[in-house]
């Protein structure tokens, strides 16, 4: 993917985590998320959103989760305003398939992807299982995207499949408060680690992921960054790119 910006800016942002922890905070959520898009639409040669958008998320072949109308009515605004938009999966809501590019024109990925900006090369994922360690997932990830196992769970009434999915999703997120997952890990850190492997490879002056939801800049060799973008819960990050320099911002609105 080759982008220009034409005097604008491309934006990352990455855990909206809309949905959790429960309605009233997600609204709240959503309205600084809908006010920080209000603020940049101008200015936004492209919008990546890295994963995690929805703490949860299941297309049935005639049903999408209630809810997150205002969010949906905003990304389509923009998409009338022809600005584009790219949504990536992440570990909440994988389960996304066709529905945001049928109806709005935005590709969904889900996986990291390559993208190049004016004369930078990006490498641009949600991030949840890569790097080393974490085999517990890495192993419910493979179930999760099996067709069989889609299959069957679509077999689940709405009403049954969304909470069960809700509650796996707020077990998840009591499991990795319990391990301390928003502390920085230094050499433990597995996407830098995964950034390292790929840049001892294949060179990247950028390495933009979301997942961790802990904001970093960290260097990879002598040329490259690693940037995660953290989260929307707490810390209202994000990150921005005018064609020279890539940096983390925080919303104050």
């Amino acid at each position: 993917m080759n982008l220009k910006i034409h005097d604008k800016k491309v934006f990352f942002a990455s855990d909206f985590h809309l949905g959790a922890p429960n309605e009233t905070l997600s609204k709240a959520r959503e309205k600084k998320i809908i006010a920080w898009l209000d603020s940049i639409e101008n200015e936004a040669a492209a919008i990546f959103l890295v994963g995690d958008i929805f703490d949860f998320w299941f297309e049935y072949e005639k049903v999408i989760p209630k809810g997150f109308v205002k969010f949906i009515a905003k990304v389509s605004a923009l998409r009338d305003k022809n600005v584009p938009i790219f949504f990536f999966t992440g570990n909440h809501d994988l389960w996304m398939d066709d529905y945001f590019t049928k109806e709005l024109g935005i590709p969904v990925f889900d996986h990291p992807i390559e993208v190049k900006i004016e004369d930078k090369v990006f490498l641009v994922g949600h991030g949840d299982g890569l790097g080393p360690g974490d085999t517990q997932y890495k192993i419910l990830k493979k179930i999760f995207t099996n067709p069989i196992c889609q299959w069957l769970f679509k077999w689940l009434h709405p009403d049954l499949g969304v909470r069960i999915a809700q509650k796996w999703s707020k077990n998840s997120r009591i499991s990795n408060n319990s391990k301390n997952e928003d502390t920085f890990k230094g050499d433990d850190e597995w996407l830098w680690a995964y950034c390292k492997q790929v840049e001892a490879s294949r060179h990247f002056d950028y390495y933009v992921f979301g997942h961790r939801h802990l904001p970093l800049e960290l260097p990879v060799g002598n040329k490259s960054r690693y940037y995660n973008l953290g989260e929307w819960i707490n810390n209202f990050t994000y990150g921005v790119f005018d064609g020279k320099e890539f940096k983390l911002e925080k919303w104050q609105g």
